[in-house]
């Protein structure tokens, strides 16, 4: 079963990546090995429109990564940190709520706010909806990297008369940063490959590369399109391997300051 579903999952994706570079203009014809659609995607007719897509949803997806991150940090101290408080579990229900409602629901809802208060629909209305939508990915890993940090480290800081401030930047942030970087890069790529959201609220005139590659298929299935979808396929990959490296180079730097505590 288990193999089903990774091969209905995956062999798509393979076919997508293989007829890339395929030199014939049909998408179901070999017509031999080629690099003529990815050099399309840089220097062919609609270079201009991705490459205009491209900047949009890297900056949108940086800006908003670090912003959801920041607030993320913030989040996880007051949660894990904090202590028992009222309204403990409504925040964190209130946290992990946009990975639990549909994603379509959350695109129509956030449109129908932005008519009402009148918010102009365009790349500001996309990176504004993508802060909201990437906090509670950003605040996973960085929750969950701060409870396995042992309180004893921030108590022998403030016994060396350390304010708070100090504790956090010389002593809890370091301890931290792995967390961190996992929740801005794993924000960074749900912003990056974001859809149904963005196709919402981008408003006329802006496009994402996810929504330049819909608009694009709309008129028929390019081999350009393939080589597009690969590459963002690919980063999407790199940047989710290099989530997980950092991650258990969290997990390893606890266990070794455990085992030597120990």
């Amino acid at each position: 079963m288990a193999v089903l579903c990774l091969t209905v999952l995956y062999a798509p994706l393979l076919v997508v990546m293989a007829y890339s570079f395929n030199a014939s203009q049909s998408i179901t014809v070999w017509g031999g090995f080629s690099w003529r659609w990815y050099e399309d995607i840089f220097f062919g007719l609609e270079a201009a429109k991705f490459k205009t897509a491209a900047w949009n949803s890297v900056t949108i997806a940086t800006a908003a990564a670090t912003a959801a991150t920041i607030i993320a940090t913030a989040a996880a101290i007051g949660m894990v940190r904090g202590g028992a408080f009222r309204g403990r579990q409504v925040s964190f229900a209130l946290l992990s709520m946009p990975i639990m409602v549909p994603e379509i629901v959350t695109a129509v809802a956030t449109l129908v706010f932005f008519s009402a208060i009148g918010f102009t629909l365009g790349y500001s209305s996309i990176l504004v909806a993508h802060i909201v939508f990437c906090i509670p990915f950003a605040y996973l890993p960085i929750s969950a990297r701060l409870e396995g940090i042992e309180g004893v480290y921030e108590e022998a800081a403030q016994d060396l008369y350390a304010n708070r401030w100090q504790v956090f930047v010389h002593v809890l942030f370091p301890l931290m940063a792995p967390g961190v970087l996992a929740g801005f890069l794993l924000a960074f790529i749900i912003s990056l490959d974001d859809f149904i959201i963005t196709n919402f609220i981008k408003g006329a005139g802006v496009e994402t590369l996810p929504t330049a590659i819909f608009g694009a298929v709309k008129q028929g299935i390019k081999p350009n399109i393939m080589a597009l979808s690969t590459i963002m396929l690919l980063l999407s990959l790199l940047l989710v391997t290099v989530s997980l490296i950092v991650g258990r180079i969290g997990l390893k730097s606890d266990r070794s300051n455990h085992d030597r505590d120990g």
